[in-house]
């Protein structure tokens, strides 16, 4: 019976926890916003990070890229709703935010 309770106590942490059990959230995208529209691995209103980071795997003008885009806004690449500017995010987050995303590619 013991052993029932904390299997089930621990499938309960596991499905609580999200499914992107390789990365969490940076801090930096629970601050600035990103959270809201952007998961690590599902599309939420905008693409899943690990998707950009597929997309742009060996793409040695990525970060630029895509920090233009979070900085001024921009659409067309991933469906109708267009990515907002951010211009207040600072560039420093933007570039950390940019690294953690590329760095998800497989």
């Amino acid at each position: 019976m013991k052993s029932i309770i904390v299997s089930i106590a621990v499938a309960a942490g596991l499905t609580f926890a999200g499914s992107s059990m390789s990365a969490d959230m940076p801090p930096l995208a629970k601050k600035n916003g990103c959270a809201n529209c952007h998961a690590i691995d599902k599309k939420v209103v905008g693409p899943a990070w690990q998707d950009i980071a597929n997309k742009y795997k060996g793409d040695t003008t990525a970060a630029d890229k895509l920090s233009a885009k979070v900085a001024k806004g921009g659409g067309g690449v991933w469906g109708a709703v267009p990515m907002p500017a951010q211009p207040k995010v600072s560039e420093a987050d933007i570039k950390e935010m940019i690294a953690f995303i590329l760095g998800l590619a497989k």
